[in-house]
């Protein structure tokens, strides 16, 4: 994925993270209401006057025997509503909490069961409920089991899952790169379960060595696949619960070099629906496969000169199939034409419908309301810096209709009710700190007057006196591009000022975004506009935003280069453009991606750049996972030249000017042999810098007492001594 901390982009908060548990907010079916978890309870709330009734108390999530209520991380409700699925006592798995324990609550009976009560505590995984409340299937250790819930009597469905040979879930690379990790569905007859099978034996163990939790060091295995090695080979197989058999189904294609991101029952019982993609990813096929005899047929498929961008596809994950019209038609999203947009596809793939007719983007699906014939989505066709609902007609009989309120400039975000009769609607601006109020969604009107969007956005509490400018920079290249800057605090147009540049650069995030956190350096300790700072970014192309993929897939094979180019060029522009801009104290920062971009301005545009902050950044594109690098920049085996020419140790030896380069030894995204890669690099042409790494770190470097403290006071003093702040 995604080498970017979520922090650093605000805007992203705005939109569901893909950890695939339930979040505690959920609608009722009815789209009436919503339910939550609120001080230990479970509650339900009806709109639009927020009546409020207890649904699960403290005393029903009190366990028998204990006096502590259960904490709540998600939960699910049978169909009947009688039976409640509790997901508590988290663990992290790579990113997110996805391993736990989970009780059953009997809401008629009172009863509260512990699944799973003959395996390792908090081992299980998104346990969920088959279609017809009496089982639930769940994973544990790699395995897949069903347990009864009459009788609590837990079957394995699976027994060959190890460390390496998983069952129901994802490894590393699918995890981080497709979003992947519940890795089974029950069959709508609750007959049967399907599961992918992954065989991490197939790839090698990096090894990352922990120095710090005992005496003798041991090694840390991640089955991560580097770029230019074959994936994990994949298996899916639909298990029978009553004889626990599995039947593998015959997919074309060397497992070893395809993808399979999505599978679903498709809309009955007797097949499934799945998409394959090519090791490249820019091939794209859907199959429908007969459960029974496991033979796949391709139906639909599509190519792409550079990849296809499977994420962009999900409203809130990589699970469920969009089907429309009683399942002889489905929802597909593509940028076939150049622009990222929703079709409506027959069952067989013969015939598509455009939805979302236009020359803009859809940013992310949001609802698909048949009943009305609607269909709502996010888009920004006239600044992609924003993001605004829309909604259509779901025949594509008609015109794109903008939702949100005109006067509300900035970046929203929408949970709809089913029906869209009602939603949850978050709106922020970069001057606007985040608002969430409830609404009509036909006037979108606030069932709050008193406490409404409109209303905060005159107080003094919704509006910050925070000085960002967005605007637009063209280059010498022709390209224009989105930027920001935050001037110091009592601002002289006579002065000169230290300008400072925050960079992510990649496929995975852009930093111009009117959303609040945007202009803001939780790096920095104390106030960069009250020091003397220009505190700047602009956008480049590669970026997602929502321009059309001409802008998003120029970077293909060219990360490290084309995507370098404009952020020096965009950053030359405003030299130039803006004279009180001190072109001798010049400064960048970036983490992850970003700091790959920091390391590239510094060592290929050192005349522009004379300080440099790196966190966590790929030195040597030849290191990072397969999935990610080679969608962006295809295999090193057919174009190994392109990594080395986008790599910044290519480049190491133009440094001239200041660079501090930081890096957890613990990161398992990023690896820390980038930094040592690095450190050789610069150390072979002599070249002095300085160097911090965190001690079993991961990639966001915030475990261990006072780290993040640390890293910001480190990063202050550096930049306050290298790039020194105020006007001249």
């Amino acid at each position: 994925m995604k080498r970017v901390l979520l922090v650093w982009v605000l805007w992203l908060t705005l939109t569901p993270l893909l950890a695939q548990i339930p979040p505690t907010f959920q609608w009722l079916p009815d789209g009436s209401g919503y339910r939550d978890a609120q001080q230990g309870e479970i509650v339900e709330v009806k709109l639009p006057d927020r009546s409020q009734q207890v649904l699960v108390s403290r005393q029903q999530l009190t366990p028998q025997g204990t006096s502590k209520p259960l904490e709540v991380r998600s939960y699910t409700l049978s169909e009947n509503s009688n039976l409640v699925l509790i997901y508590t006592n988290t663990r992290r798995v790579w990113r997110y909490d996805t391993r736990g324990d989970y009780w059953v609550l009997n809401r008629t009976t009172n009863a509260l069961t512990k699944l799973g009560k003959s395996l390792p505590e908090a081992s299980l995984m998104f346990a969920k409920f088959s279609p017809d409340g009496t089982q639930v299937a769940y994973v544990s250790a790699h395995n897949v089991y069903v347990e009864d819930l009459k009788t609590n009597q837990i079957k394995p469905l699976t027994t060959d899952g190890t460390a390496r040979v998983i069952n129901g879930t994802f490894d590393w690379a699918y995890e981080e790169e497709f979003d992947c990790r519940d890795g089974f569905r029950w069959s709508p007859d609750s007959k049967a379960v399907a599961y992918w099978q992954l065989d991490a034996t197939k790839i090698r163990n990096f090894l990352m060595i922990n120095t710090t939790d005992s005496i003798y060091a041991y090694n840390v295995p991640v089955e991560y696949p580097k770029v230019g090695e074959t994936p994990s080979p994949y298996r899916i197989g639909v298990v029978d619960i009553a004889t626990a058999k599995t039947q593998w189904m015959s997919i074309p294609g060397d497992p070893q070099n395809t993808y399979v991101p999505r599978m679903e029952w498709a809309g009955n019982a007797n097949e499934l629906v799945v998409q394959q993609l090519n090791r490249k990813q820019n091939e794209s096929t859907l199959l429908y496969v007969n459960v029974k005899t496991g033979k796949a047929q391709p139906f639909y498929s599509e190519m792409d000169n550079a990849w296809i961008d499977i994420q962009s596809r999900w409203a809130n994950g990589p699970e469920g199939w969009d089907w429309l019209n009683g399942g002889k038609e489905f929802v597909w999203v593509s940028e076939k034409d150049g622009w990222r947009h929703t079709y409506r596809v027959s069952r067989d793939g013969k015939k598509e419908t455009l939805i979302t007719a236009g020359n803009y983007d859809v940013i992310r699906p949001v609802l698909i309301d048949e009943k009305s014939n609607t269909y709502y989505f996010m888009a920004s066709p006239d600044n992609a810096t924003q993001a605004y609902l829309y909604k259509v007609p779901l025949d594509g009989k008609g015109k794109a209709v903008r939702v949100s309120p005109a006067e509300q400039a900035g970046t929203h975000s929408y949970d709809v009710s089913p029906g869209g009769k009602y939603a949850r609607h978050r709106f922020s601006n970069a001057r606007t700190m985040p608002i969430t109020e409830w609404i009509s969604l036909s006037n979108h009107a606030s069932l709050d007057p008193n406490a409404g969007v409109s209303k905060t956005l005159t107080t003094p509490q919704g509006t910050s006196d925070f000085g960002i400018e967005f605007f637009k920079v063209k280059t010498a290249d022709g390209i224009e591009a989105d930027a920001w800057m935050v001037k110091p605090k009592n601002f002289d147009p006579a002065k000169k000022y230290p300008i400072v540049f925050s960079v992510y650069g990649e496929p995975a995030s852009s930093t111009v975004r009117d959303s609040y956190g945007t202009g803001r350096n939780r790096l920095y300790v104390g106030d960069m506009a009250a020091d003397g700072y220009i505190y700047a970014s602009v956008d480049n192309r590669g970026t997602p935003s929502p321009k059309g993929s001409a802008w998003r897939k120029a970077i293909y094979r060219n990360i490290g280069t084309i995507n370098i180019r404009d952020l020096a060029m965009g950053a030359k522009e405003m030299f130039a453009r803006f004279p009180y801009i001190d072109t001798s104290r010049v400064a960048v920062h970036g983490w992850s991606g970003g700091g790959s971009s920091t390391l590239n301005l510094l060592f290929q545009y050192p005349q522009l750049f004379q300080t440099g902050i790196a966190v966590a950044a790929v030195a040597n594109q030849l290191t990072y996972d397969n999935i990610y690098q080679e969608r962006y920049m295809g295999v090193p085996q057919e174009n190994r030249e392109d990594f080395i020419k986008g790599s910044p140790i290519t480049y190491a030896k133009n440094l001239v000017g200041n660079l501090l380069y930081i890096h957890g030894t613990g990161d398992d995204n990023v690896h820390y042999q980038n930094a040592e890669m690095l450190v050789n690099e610069l150390v072979k042409h002599n070249r002095q810098f300085q160097f911090m790494a965190y001690p079993n770190r991961s990639h966001g470097i915030y475990e261990g007492e006072g780290t993040s403290r640390h890293l910001a006071t480190l990063f202050t003093k550096y930049l306050k001594e290298h790039c020194p702040p105020g006007g001249r």
